[in-house]
């Protein structure tokens, strides 16, 4: 993986991401060199400088933006906005759940996001999915009529914004295929804003997609798929195991046994994915003592769960993933006795993609994703 700064993972991994989800590397270099003697700091230390540099950047295209808009260059302003949330949410993601202004910060990202739709991707739109009294907030890409759907699912720290700079929404439309960006709870604006943290049960918010789908007539009800990335892992198989109504699901990061990567963790065992971790995963799940979280991480387990999934499975995982070991991958696969259609996709050094979710060649895991969802599709 491509390492700025040397020796600092959870930063690098940010870095990787945004450049794999549509970031300029001279606009990314100049945000990161004011911050290079921070990163040495560790991965805590720094996270405010990082956010100051990165929304100095984003400043700056904002400003471009604003002018090309009122030259009539909407094109380039649509792209200047995507560019300038795309930092500001990878700076935001690094941040403590506790920092001043986070939330403020949160709340810009989604205006960037909104106009980068409005000048560049007017196709997507943003919905709300009933759920428990209240909605889940998501994007809709639309494939065209009477499309088959994915369901897209983030994991611990990502957002629906993450979802769509990665691209993986536009290669589902070239194969004819709308998606769903939801923000589960947990993550992004359910948890920012709404305070929905996360659940065990995962099926529950499967329900609440899938019910929302039906309700559109531009979706094909009988071809609803559902893809999951990093904690979306353990989210998305759990959900399919239970959600009959689904037709695919994807492990987009094989997250068989999150409660046992936790206490890897307590032991300083393994990579975190952010700063501040153990503050991110009480606001996560809605826990407050540490000391009894790792017995409710248990109950973060498929074992005895993907035995109960009866449809098409993927599971893609990185051969070198410094978060969730590779022997995970196997074990959903291993498990995964009832689907009729099982494969396990583990990508290398050599070709890339081999770190967690594949962030260090993000494209070629998503496309690889999107042809097996696409051929599958065709098969039923």
């Amino acid at each position: 993986m491509y390492e700025y700064f040397p020796g600092n993972y959870v930063w690098n991994l940010g870095v990787v991401a945004t450049l794999n989800s549509g970031g300029l590397i001279d606009e990314v270099d100049r945000a990161c060199r004011p911050i290079r003697e921070a990163a040495t700091r560790g991965e805590d230390a720094g996270t405010t400088e990082f956010l100051r540099a990165w929304t100095a950047l984003t400043d700056q295209l904002v400003r471009q933006a604003e002018e090309a808009e009122k030259a009539g260059h909407t094109r380039t302003a649509g792209q200047l906005y995507a560019r300038a949330t795309n930092y500001l949410c990878q700076a935001e993601r690094l941040q403590s759940p506790t920092a001043p202004g986070r939330l403020d910060t949160y709340r810009r990202v989604l205006e960037l996001q909104q106009k980068a739709f409005d000048l560049k991707d007017p196709c997507i739109t943003r919905v709300a999915i009933p759920y428990e009294g209240t909605t889940l907030p998501a994007y809709f890409s639309s494939a065209g009529d009477h499309a088959p759907v994915m369901i897209m699912w983030n994991g611990l720290d990502s957002t629906k914004e993450h979802m769509y700079s990665s691209g993986h929404w536009e290669e589902l439309a070239a194969r004819g295929i709308s998606c769903l960006m939801v923000d589960c709870p947990g993550s992004g604006e359910a948890l920012r804003v709404q305070g929905l943290t996360a659940r065990v049960d995962t099926e529950a918010w499967a329900t609440a997609c899938v019910d929302y789908l039906e309700t559109r007539d531009d979706v094909d009800h009988d071809r609803i798929g559902l893809v999951g990335w990093s904690l979306g892992g353990y989210y998305a198989p759990r959900a399919a195991a239970f959600e009959k109504r689904l037709a695919l699901v994807v492990a987009w990061g094989a997250n068989h046994d999150w409660g046992a990567v936790q206490r890897r963790r307590l032991e300083r065992e393994g990579e975190r994915p952010v700063p501040h971790y153990w503050e991110h995963v009480l606001w996560v799940w809605g826990h407050d003592n540490l000391d009894t979280f790792p017995d409710f991480a248990d109950g973060v387990n498929l074992d005895g769960v993907v035995e109960q999934i009866t449809v098409p499975f993927l599971i893609c995982h990185g051969e070198n993933d410094r978060q969730i070991p590779v022997a995970y991958a196997h074990r959903s696969y291993e498990q995964a006795v009832h689907s009729p259609n099982r494969q396990l996709r583990l990508f290398t050094a050599e070709e890339g993609a081999t770190e967690h979710i594949g962030l260090d060649h993000l494209s070629h895991v998503s496309t690889y994703i999107a042809d097996w969802v696409a051929d599958t599709l065709v098969q039923m």
